[in-house]
Protein backbone atom coordinates (compact mmCIF):
# COMPACT_ATOMS: atom_id res chain seq x y z
CA UNK A 1 0.00 0.00 0.00
CA UNK A 2 2.06 3.59 -1.06
CA UNK A 3 -0.08 5.91 0.82
CA UNK A 4 0.77 6.29 4.12
CA UNK A 5 -0.72 7.45 6.91
CA UNK A 6 -3.58 10.08 6.79
CA UNK A 7 -5.76 11.86 8.93
CA UNK A 8 -9.03 14.43 9.13
CA UNK A 9 -7.95 17.32 9.08
CA UNK A 10 -9.66 20.01 11.54
CA UNK A 11 -13.26 20.50 10.94
CA UNK A 12 -15.08 23.65 11.95
CA UNK A 13 -17.19 23.76 14.21
CA UNK A 14 -20.83 22.94 13.07
CA UNK A 15 -22.51 26.69 11.99
CA UNK A 16 -19.44 27.76 10.04
CA UNK A 17 -18.37 24.11 8.85
CA UNK A 18 -16.54 23.73 5.94
CA UNK A 19 -16.47 20.32 5.48
CA UNK A 20 -20.20 19.76 5.84
CA UNK A 21 -20.17 17.01 8.03
CA UNK A 22 -23.87 17.91 8.53
CA UNK A 23 -25.62 16.30 5.33
CA UNK A 24 -26.33 19.44 2.81
CA UNK A 25 -29.82 18.43 2.22
CA UNK A 26 -29.62 19.62 -1.52
CA UNK A 27 -27.32 16.72 -2.11
CA UNK A 28 -28.07 14.06 -0.11
CA UNK A 29 -28.95 10.74 -0.96
CA UNK A 30 -30.66 8.23 0.59
CA UNK A 31 -28.05 5.54 1.84
CA UNK A 32 -31.06 3.43 1.39
CA UNK A 33 -31.09 3.40 -2.31
CA UNK A 34 -29.28 0.57 -3.95
CA UNK A 35 -27.36 2.95 -6.30
CA UNK A 36 -25.34 4.65 -2.97
CA UNK A 37 -22.82 2.37 -1.03
CA UNK A 38 -23.46 1.46 2.24
CA UNK A 39 -19.44 1.30 3.01
CA UNK A 40 -16.46 2.40 0.95
CA UNK A 41 -12.92 1.40 1.40
CA UNK A 42 -10.15 3.47 -0.27
CA UNK A 43 -6.84 2.03 -0.48
CA UNK A 44 -5.11 5.76 -0.81
CA UNK A 45 -2.29 4.97 -2.95
CA UNK A 46 -0.17 7.35 -4.71
CA UNK A 47 1.52 10.12 -2.11
CA UNK A 48 5.03 9.70 -2.93
CA UNK A 49 4.85 9.25 -6.35
CA UNK A 50 2.59 12.70 -6.41
CA UNK A 51 5.50 14.20 -3.99
CA UNK A 52 8.03 13.10 -6.22
CA UNK A 53 6.53 14.37 -9.41
CA UNK A 54 6.86 17.60 -7.56
CA UNK A 55 10.86 17.41 -6.46
CA UNK A 56 8.71 16.78 -2.64
CA UNK A 57 9.76 14.48 -0.01
CA UNK A 58 7.09 11.22 0.58
CA UNK A 59 6.34 13.20 4.03
CA UNK A 60 5.20 16.64 2.16
CA UNK A 61 2.87 13.94 -0.24
CA UNK A 62 1.36 12.39 2.99
CA UNK A 63 0.84 15.46 4.27
CA UNK A 64 -0.82 16.72 1.15
CA UNK A 65 -2.67 13.90 0.88
CA UNK A 66 -4.14 14.41 4.66
CA UNK A 67 -6.21 17.47 3.22
CA UNK A 68 -7.82 15.32 0.62
CA UNK A 69 -9.63 13.40 4.06
CA UNK A 70 -11.74 16.34 4.39
CA UNK A 71 -13.12 16.52 0.72
CA UNK A 72 -13.81 12.42 1.04
CA UNK A 73 -15.06 12.63 4.26
CA UNK A 74 -17.71 15.26 3.43
CA UNK A 75 -18.58 14.09 -0.17
CA UNK A 76 -19.27 10.40 1.36
CA UNK A 77 -21.50 11.79 4.03
CA UNK A 78 -23.78 14.07 2.25
CA UNK A 79 -23.82 10.68 -0.47
CA UNK A 80 -25.20 8.71 2.28
CA UNK A 81 -22.21 6.58 3.06
CA UNK A 82 -22.36 5.50 6.94
CA UNK A 83 -18.28 3.61 6.48
CA UNK A 84 -15.58 5.13 5.15
CA UNK A 85 -12.03 2.96 5.87
CA UNK A 86 -9.07 4.11 5.23
CA UNK A 87 -5.62 2.02 4.41
CA UNK A 88 -4.03 3.92 6.78
CA UNK A 89 -0.70 2.12 7.18
CA UNK A 90 -0.54 -1.89 6.08
CA UNK A 91 1.30 -4.33 8.01
CA UNK A 92 3.91 -4.62 5.20
CA UNK A 93 4.42 -1.19 5.62
CA UNK A 94 7.19 -1.10 8.83
CA UNK A 95 9.40 -1.99 5.59
CA UNK A 96 9.59 1.09 4.56
CA UNK A 97 12.53 3.66 5.40
CA UNK A 98 12.72 4.27 9.47
CA UNK A 99 12.69 7.68 9.15
CA UNK A 100 9.59 7.55 7.38
CA UNK A 101 7.49 5.20 9.50
CA UNK A 102 8.97 7.31 12.63
CA UNK A 103 7.42 10.31 10.53
CA UNK A 104 4.11 8.67 9.98
CA UNK A 105 4.01 7.56 13.34
CA UNK A 106 4.19 10.86 14.98
CA UNK A 107 1.46 12.06 12.15
CA UNK A 108 -0.32 9.78 13.80
CA UNK A 109 0.01 10.94 17.05
CA UNK A 110 -0.27 14.56 16.68
CA UNK A 111 -2.92 14.02 14.44
CA UNK A 112 -5.24 12.52 16.73
CA UNK A 113 -4.38 15.27 19.52
CA UNK A 114 -5.23 18.03 17.57
CA UNK A 115 -8.47 16.80 15.53
CA UNK A 116 -9.90 14.08 17.73
CA UNK A 117 -12.25 17.03 19.31
CA UNK A 118 -13.83 17.41 15.55
CA UNK A 119 -14.79 13.99 14.98
CA UNK A 120 -16.87 14.41 18.50
CA UNK A 121 -18.10 17.35 17.89
CA UNK A 122 -19.37 15.91 14.06
CA UNK A 123 -20.20 12.86 15.59
CA UNK A 124 -18.32 9.90 14.01
CA UNK A 125 -17.22 7.33 15.44
CA UNK A 126 -13.82 6.43 14.81
CA UNK A 127 -12.64 2.56 14.48
CA UNK A 128 -9.46 0.90 13.64
CA UNK A 129 -8.52 -2.34 11.80
CA UNK A 130 -5.22 -3.94 12.01
CA UNK A 131 -2.68 -5.03 15.51
CA UNK A 132 -2.62 -2.22 16.78
CA UNK A 133 -0.61 -3.12 19.65
CA UNK A 134 2.72 -3.16 17.53
CA UNK A 135 2.28 0.87 17.40
CA UNK A 136 4.30 2.95 19.85
CA UNK A 137 2.93 3.30 23.13
CA UNK A 138 2.16 6.87 22.99
CA UNK A 139 0.02 6.35 19.41
CA UNK A 140 -2.17 3.63 20.96
CA UNK A 141 -3.21 5.98 24.26
CA UNK A 142 -4.78 8.52 22.03
CA UNK A 143 -6.03 6.02 19.47
CA UNK A 144 -8.19 4.47 22.55
CA UNK A 145 -9.02 7.91 24.06
CA UNK A 146 -10.83 8.85 20.56
CA UNK A 147 -12.13 5.26 20.31
CA UNK A 148 -13.90 5.70 23.61
CA UNK A 149 -14.64 9.51 23.16
CA UNK A 150 -16.81 8.27 20.15
CA UNK A 151 -18.08 4.98 21.01
CA UNK A 152 -21.87 6.23 21.34
CA UNK A 153 -22.07 7.64 17.43
CA UNK A 154 -23.70 5.59 15.00
CA UNK A 155 -24.81 7.43 11.47
CA UNK A 156 -21.26 8.09 10.78
CA UNK A 157 -18.05 6.08 10.96
CA UNK A 158 -14.34 6.65 10.04
CA UNK A 159 -12.26 3.55 9.89
CA UNK A 160 -8.40 3.66 10.07
CA UNK A 161 -6.85 0.39 9.21
CA UNK A 162 -3.42 0.55 11.47
CA UNK A 163 -0.50 -1.85 11.15
CA UNK A 164 -3.24 -3.66 8.66
CA UNK A 165 -3.44 -7.00 6.28
CA UNK A 166 -5.47 -9.82 5.36
CA UNK A 167 -3.66 -11.96 5.92
CA UNK A 168 -2.13 -11.12 8.91
CA UNK A 169 -6.06 -10.38 9.89
CA UNK A 170 -6.57 -14.01 9.01
CA UNK A 171 -3.83 -15.76 10.37
CA UNK A 172 -5.00 -13.84 14.17
CA UNK A 173 -8.82 -14.90 13.67
CA UNK A 174 -7.49 -18.61 13.16
CA UNK A 175 -5.40 -18.73 16.00
CA UNK A 176 -8.44 -17.33 18.17
CA UNK A 177 -11.18 -20.20 16.56
CA UNK A 178 -8.85 -22.59 17.58
CA UNK A 179 -8.20 -21.74 20.80
CA UNK A 180 -12.01 -21.60 21.24
CA UNK A 181 -12.81 -24.91 19.59
CA UNK A 182 -9.72 -26.30 21.92
CA UNK A 183 -12.30 -24.93 25.09
CA UNK A 184 -15.10 -26.10 23.50
CA UNK A 185 -16.21 -22.38 22.76
CA UNK A 186 -16.33 -23.57 18.89
CA UNK A 187 -17.75 -26.33 17.01
CA UNK A 188 -15.64 -26.97 13.95
CA UNK A 189 -18.07 -28.86 12.32
CA UNK A 190 -20.68 -25.89 12.16
CA UNK A 191 -17.58 -23.18 10.78
CA UNK A 192 -19.39 -21.19 8.37
CA UNK A 193 -18.65 -17.54 6.95
CA UNK A 194 -20.74 -15.87 9.90
CA UNK A 195 -18.94 -17.50 12.53
CA UNK A 196 -15.79 -16.62 10.92
CA UNK A 197 -16.50 -13.02 10.01
CA UNK A 198 -17.32 -12.52 14.15
CA UNK A 199 -13.73 -13.36 14.33
CA UNK A 200 -12.22 -10.67 11.91
CA UNK A 201 -11.46 -7.35 12.95
CA UNK A 202 -14.34 -5.78 10.70
CA UNK A 203 -16.83 -8.07 12.85
CA UNK A 204 -18.56 -4.91 13.68
CA UNK A 205 -18.31 -3.43 10.48
CA UNK A 206 -20.39 -4.26 7.10
CA UNK A 207 -18.81 -5.50 4.15
CA UNK A 208 -17.48 -2.35 1.74
CA UNK A 209 -19.80 -2.43 -0.98
CA UNK A 210 -17.15 -0.37 -3.22
CA UNK A 211 -13.37 -0.55 -3.23
CA UNK A 212 -11.25 2.42 -4.23
CA UNK A 213 -7.92 2.24 -5.47
CA UNK A 214 -6.29 5.75 -6.46
CA UNK A 215 -3.10 5.95 -8.48
CA UNK A 216 -3.22 3.47 -11.27
CA UNK A 217 -2.41 0.63 -9.36
CA UNK A 218 -4.67 -2.51 -9.90
CA UNK A 219 -4.24 -5.34 -6.84
CA UNK A 220 -5.67 -5.06 -3.06
CA UNK A 221 -2.43 -5.09 -1.73
CA UNK A 222 -3.43 -7.37 0.99
CA UNK A 223 -6.34 -5.59 2.33
CA UNK A 224 -10.05 -6.33 2.92
CA UNK A 225 -9.23 -9.64 1.02
CA UNK A 226 -11.99 -11.71 2.21
CA UNK A 227 -14.58 -8.62 2.99
CA UNK A 228 -14.28 -7.77 -0.34
CA UNK A 229 -15.43 -10.67 -2.00
CA UNK A 230 -18.48 -9.28 -3.35
CA UNK A 231 -17.16 -5.67 -3.31
CA UNK A 232 -17.18 -3.46 -6.74
CA UNK A 233 -13.58 -2.79 -7.10
CA UNK A 234 -12.92 0.95 -8.38
CA UNK A 235 -9.31 2.14 -9.82
CA UNK A 236 -8.27 5.28 -11.16
CA UNK A 237 -5.42 6.89 -12.07
CA UNK A 238 -5.48 9.75 -9.75
CA UNK A 239 -3.06 9.84 -7.24
CA UNK A 240 -4.71 10.42 -3.55
CA UNK A 241 -3.34 14.27 -3.03
CA UNK A 242 -5.37 14.86 -5.50
CA UNK A 243 -8.66 13.04 -5.18
CA UNK A 244 -11.20 14.65 -3.54
CA UNK A 245 -15.13 15.02 -3.69
CA UNK A 246 -15.31 15.31 -7.86
CA UNK A 247 -13.46 11.87 -8.00
CA UNK A 248 -15.33 10.53 -5.17
CA UNK A 249 -18.58 11.02 -6.60
CA UNK A 250 -17.15 9.73 -10.18
CA UNK A 251 -16.79 6.17 -8.53
CA UNK A 252 -20.22 6.44 -6.63
CA UNK A 253 -21.77 7.27 -9.82
CA UNK A 254 -19.63 4.24 -11.50
CA UNK A 255 -20.81 1.88 -8.78
CA UNK A 256 -24.22 3.13 -9.41
CA UNK A 257 -23.86 1.59 -13.04
CA UNK A 258 -22.66 -1.37 -11.77
CA UNK A 259 -24.85 -4.86 -11.52
CA UNK A 260 -24.51 -6.60 -8.22
CA UNK A 261 -25.76 -9.88 -8.76
CA UNK A 262 -23.88 -12.19 -5.66
CA UNK A 263 -24.08 -15.48 -7.87
CA UNK A 264 -27.69 -14.75 -9.33
CA UNK A 265 -28.26 -14.62 -13.29
CA UNK A 266 -29.67 -11.22 -14.42
CA UNK A 267 -33.19 -12.82 -14.86
CA UNK A 268 -33.04 -13.97 -11.95
CA UNK A 269 -32.72 -10.36 -10.68
CA UNK A 270 -35.54 -8.81 -12.78
CA UNK A 271 -37.93 -11.59 -11.07
CA UNK A 272 -37.27 -10.78 -7.51
CA UNK A 273 -37.14 -6.80 -8.52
Amino acid sequence: MGGGFIFLQPLAPEITNPIGMQKDPSRAISSDAPSVPKHIAIIMDGNGRWAKERGKSRIDGHKEGALRVRDVMRAAVNAGVKYLTLYAFSSENWERPKDEVSALMLLLKTSLQKFGNELIENQVRFMTIGDISALPQDCISEIEKLKNATSKFRDKNLVLALNYGSRDEIARAVRKMLGDAKNGGLDAENVDWKKISKYLDTSDIPDPDLLIRTSGEMRLSNYLMLQSAYAEIYFTKVCWPEFGEKELLKAIEEFGRRERRYGKTAEQLEKSC
